[in-house]
């Protein structure tokens, strides 16, 4: 199977003294779910934004289906790569099924207007999604959990072949994590490749067949779930005491240990 996102040896850096990150290597494949995880300002957000061509890497090479991503105009990164941002403030009251129409902008020029193909792939994506009932109604008037599934509608509309997804569940509730989760494992499963962040290790387990662990500007570990997502990597990466168990159903969750902190408060 052809690998569809290759990285190799990439650091990072807003100036030449100080990466962000450094010699990172890895690569997904068609039906492949990656799940970075890490504490915050470990440098998963800025990676995920090399993957998809909005930071330049200092050093190392990014393949696109075998293509160096500095040769790749945004377009044909777009044909290729879907990315949701951690955060995505709506502005316009366009209908929903206009927002998702958007998606086909890597295949329109700027004059032109959408076609019925555009149109009806903007609609399958919603249907696939299950959210069809809401193409009539106004983006800034829906709840963060259908924003967020609409936004992974108009992605899906792009027909890439990786989707990047910067902690897809970080604003939704409980129910609704699952559910994107869900969507995520089917997504998958269709062929898609798909790379997401996440500050939850459970998530690892119920989506993902690669995780990675950064920490310290690099990855300490990567593989498989049941492999990499362990007390001992869980601790080095968050500094908690964290204890895996197992439930009835095999799959594992993973519970932090309470430090018993003490402040004094004057």
């Amino acid at each position: 199977m052809s690998k569809l996102i290759e990285v190799k040896n990439i650091s990072f850096s807003y100036n030449e003294n100080n990466n962000i990150f450094n010699d990172i290597s890895f690569s997904v494949e068609e039906g492949d779910v990656l799940c970075i995880l890490g504490p915050n300002g470990t440098g998963k957000t800025t990676l995920i934004k090399c993957l998809n061509g909005l930071h330049d890497v200092s050093s190392g090479e990014i393949l696109i289906k075998g293509k160096n991503i500095k040769f790749l105009s945004f377009s044909d990164i777009s044909r290729s790569i879907g990315y949701i941002p951690q955060t995505h403030i709506p502005t316009f009251p366009f209908s929903v099924l206009d927002v998702v129409i958007m998606g086909r902008a890597p295949y329109l020029n700027l004059t032109d207007s959408p076609k019925e193909k555009d149109v009806k792939i903007a609609e399958n994506s919603l249907k696939i999604l299950g959210i069809s009932d809401l193409k009539n109604k106004e983006y800034t008037n829906l709840s963060g959990g259908e924003r967020q599934l609409v936004f992974l509608a108009r992605v899906l509309t792009q027909q890439p072949d990786v989707l990047i997804l910067d902690e897809p569940t970080s604003h939704l509730d409980f129910g609704n994590q699952i559910k994107l989760l869900e969507i995520i494992e089917q997504l998958s499963k269709s062929g898609l490749a798909i790379i997401m962040s996440s500050h939850f290790p459970d998530h690892a387990f119920l989506s993902s067949n690669k995780v990675a662990i950064m920490k310290d500007k690099s990855f300490i570990d990567f593989g498989k779930p049941d492999t990499v997502v362990n007390e001992v990597n869980l601790k080095n990466a968050y500094s908690i005491d964290v204890k895996l168990i197992e439930l009835n159903d095999s799959r594992k969750i993973c519970v932090p240990i309470k430090t018993n902190l003490s402040l004094k408060l004057d």
